[in-house]
């Protein structure tokens, strides 16, 4: 849930993150218990509308995310609170989740460099095209994650999930791709693997 420096980029078209909001009484229900059951379903559907772009939020919405997730137990916890929810909620939290991996290996030279391989053989991976740069280097990955993270908090999760399973296929083919002497790459192959298949079932339903 936290970019790696450097790694979130201001964008001209990002929609202002105060028409975005989580309500008020019902985070506090929420944390002192009393909310009803009814009700944590929009809850949820708010938290991940806020989610992805949280950072750049505005004080008052940043106090509230801080809110739910506190009493959920921290970052983790709300994530699998999130994926108990289908539909946008789930999504968001597989995402998230990419998006995570996706900054992590931008600092994995072994896993740029089996990308540039990769490119060499396959310049334009399926469904990335007009989205990766002619060069593949160590911010490709982390502008992937937070393309994803900014359709998400456009509201366009249907266009977030194509380009995640887009992303999780080409990593996945690099690793296989590259020598198996490379660790982090067979790492990265099982990971994407796992996560292509959780980001497709979220997809469906959201």
């Amino acid at each position: 849930m936290h970019r790696r420096p450097g790694a979130s980029r201001p964008t001209r078209h990002r929609v202002g993150p105060d028409t975005f909001g989580l309500d008020e009484e019902r985070v506090l229900r929420f944390a002192d218990g009393t909310l009803d059951p009814a009700q944590e379903p929009r809850l949820a559907e708010e938290v991940a509308e806020v989610l992805p772009l949280g950072w750049s939020l505005s004080p008052r919405a940043k106090e509230r995310l801080y809110t739910v997730t506190e009493h959920l137990g921290g970052e983790l916890r709300l994530l699998e609170w999130l994926d108990r929810h289908p539909g946008l909620p789930r999504l968001t939290a597989r995402l998230v989740v990419l998006t995570g991996i996706l900054d992590r290996y931008s600092d994995d030279a072994g896993v740029v460099e089996a990308l540039r391989s990769s490119r060499a053989e396959e310049p334009l991976p399926a469904g990335l095209e007009g989205v990766l740069p002619p060069e593949t280097d160590e911010e490709t990955l982390s502008d992937i994650s937070y393309r994803i993270d900014e359709l998400l908090f456009e509201r366009h999760p249907q266009d977030a999930a194509r380009l995640a399973l887009a992303t999780t296929d080409w990593l996945r083919s690099a690793a296989r791709r590259a020598a198996p002497s490379s660790p982090g790459t067979g790492e990265m192959g099982d990971l994407m693997d796992h996560l292509h298949k959780d980001i497709s079932e979220a997809g469906t339903a959201a």
